[in-house]
């Protein structure tokens, strides 16, 4: 069981990492607020039939497109299904619509500035370039399944 003594030493600790939290959110706010607004803009003024004219080449450049596109256009992936559905009635293949949903969501090229000074650079080029590579090893894995059932 803790003393008081204990107990008094914990406050001061948890009460510095709150107020440290808090001076971090507020320095942050700025770059959150300029990721927001670049990704509204993006939203409203990119249409997806001006997207759609980016694909239907190959599955390499679709897949490197949808990858490309989804990376910068960047938001939620609810919004990355209405979007993928009116790519795909205008004859987007699967494959990148797959990656262009994905690296919707795991992607964020407009967020970079932003994550990199929240969890580092080193983290932040790591967890993208995984991700990069995910997005295009999961799509190649959908044109096999495709394949497969095709």
């Amino acid at each position: 069981m803790k003393t008081n003594k204990q107990k008094n030493n914990q406050q001061p600790t948890i009460k510095k990492a709150f107020v440290g939290s808090i001076r971090s959110f507020i320095s942050i706010l700025p770059m959150m607020f300029a990721i927001i607004g670049l990704v509204a803009i993006f939203q409203t003024y990119i249409t997806s039939e001006m997207i759609s004219k980016l694909f239907g080449y190959s599955n390499f450049t679709d897949i490197i497109s949808g990858t490309i596109i989804g990376a910068i256009a960047n938001g939620q992936g609810s919004i990355s299904f209405i979007i993928a559905d009116g790519l795909k009635q205008q004859g987007v293949s699967l494959e990148a619509l797959s990656t262009f949903t994905l690296a919707w969501v795991t992607l964020g090229f407009v967020q970079l500035p932003a994550e990199a000074s929240a969890f580092g650079i080193k983290f932040t080029v790591i967890r993208n370039l995984l991700a990069f590579l995910s997005t295009i090893l999961i799509a190649y894995l959908t044109i096999i399944t495709i394949g497969l059932f095709v």
